[in-house]
């Protein structure tokens, strides 16, 4: 599923117009990207956990050439499934 089908989706279940959907749509994902931004967690109940990891900096390897290179510590984003969304998955 991509964007427009999820707002698709929510239109149709709601009861709202497309683009009335794509802002609540919109909104949500914003809300989601602000707190993570944020350095805090976002917790959604019976879905699940998005929450900011912190990758340190460490010596890798080019493949083509086999050389060693200094990779950058970084931040990731981390996604635990709540149990509801994993019962209904499986």
């Amino acid at each position: 599923m991509n964007k427009s089908e999820l707002v698709a989706n929510v239109a149709s279940a709601t009861g709202l117009s497309q683009a009335d959907a794509g802002r609540a749509v919109e909104s949500v994902l914003g809300a989601i990207s602000n707190t993570l931004s944020a350095g805090d967690e976002a917790r959604i109940a019976g879905f699940g956990t998005f929450a900011v990891s912190a990758r340190g900096a460490r010596t890798g390897r080019n493949p083509r050439t086999g050389e060693s290179i200094e990779v950058k510590a970084s931040k990731s984003v981390r996604f635990r499934p709540a149990k509801a969304l994993k019962d209904a998955v499986n």
